[in-house]
């Protein structure tokens, strides 16, 4: 396949990559947004994701989650080196370093955890829960908006505006809407109302880590906020792949509270229904019985 029109577009996107030549741009696994590439220079290797139907601002918070997690110097997250439009295309265009990767060792495991740990020590200036801008989980829309209430902020930037979307495309018949709106309003009876605002991975499932070469965990793919830490830890258990390991160092760190089995289905609620909306009705006896178990619907 003819890359030329993917060199020329890193080689005057990523800084300094003008006077490096490119000797070579093959596919890459990784990221689900987009098509990605390792692209190699007579230098180094870069990751880089492109989309050319989706806006640029995309890719931007993408970047800007990676940053917020590598400032947190807890667990080690690729540099972004370039987030924009693609020059001279439409669409957008992400450009990370490389990570040589390498098995998943017991270590290297053991390092995940307790540095999920350590990151999630590291909380919102004031306190509050959200983010300074809105980003996104997947292809969808993710709303942060500040809120001094965690019990507001699940129900309305969590809860209801997935429930909206998933209206919107016919995925919420009027038991699960029902359901939905009566688990909304009961929500302080289950979760805290100010628990540490954590900073969080935002979208921790399996395929958004990376055991490296060099025996670190590395995070990718993020959809970053301030929030309870057991949301990290619920949707890292949804659809399993973290090692009894992983969970074992975490809480060594920094145990969970009690009664998290009891909120672990609620914080759960919220990626099903993404997946309900992003991949169709298989998900929706998922949430269904999160529904009857919360709300007694659905």
């Amino acid at each position: 396949m003819n890359h030329a029109w993917l060199k020329d577009a890193v080689a005057k996107a990523v800084p300094g990559l003008a006077d490096e030549r490119i000797v070579s741009v093959r596919a890459a696994r990784g990221g689900d947004i987009g098509e990605s590439y390792q692209v190699e220079t007579e230098r180094r290797k870069l990751f880089v994701k492109v989309r050319r139907d989706m806006p640029a601002d995309l890719f931007r918070r993408e970047a800007e989650g990676l940053g917020l997690l590598r400032r947190a110097e807890a667990l080690a997250v690729p540099e972004p080196l370039y987030a924009g439009e693609i020059p001279g295309l439409a669409g957008g265009m992400l450009a990370l370093e490389w990570i040589e990767t390498g098995p998943a060792r017991p270590e290297t495991i053991e390092a995940l955890g307790a540095g999920l740990a350590a990151q999630h020590r590291r909380t919102s200036p004031d306190g509050r829960y959200g983010l300074h801008a809105d980003n996104d989980i997947g292809l969808l829309p993710q709303a942060n908006a500040w809120r001094d209430s965690w019990v507001a902020f699940w129900r309305d930037c969590r809860l209801l505006p997935m429930a909206k979307l998933a209206e919107a495309r016919g995925l919420l018949p009027k038991g699960r809407r029902d359901g939905l709106l009566k688990l909304a309003d009961r929500l302080d009876a289950w979760l805290p109302d100010r628990p540490a605002a954590s900073l969080l991975h935002g979208d921790l499932w399996n395929g958004n880590w990376l055991a490296g070469a060099d025996g670190r965990p590395w995070l990718i793919d993020p959809a970053v906020y301030y929030g309870d830490r057991e949301c990290d830890l619920a949707f890292s258990e949804l659809f399993g792949g973290f090692p009894a390991r992983f969970y074992a160092a975490y809480r060594e760190a920094l145990p969970p509270d009690p009664g998290y089995e009891e909120r672990k289905p609620i914080y759960q609620l919220y990626h099903l229904l993404v997946h309900l909306i992003l991949f169709g009705e298989a998900y929706g006896p998922s949430v269904d019985r999160v529904l009857r178990r919360y709300a007694g619907g659905a």
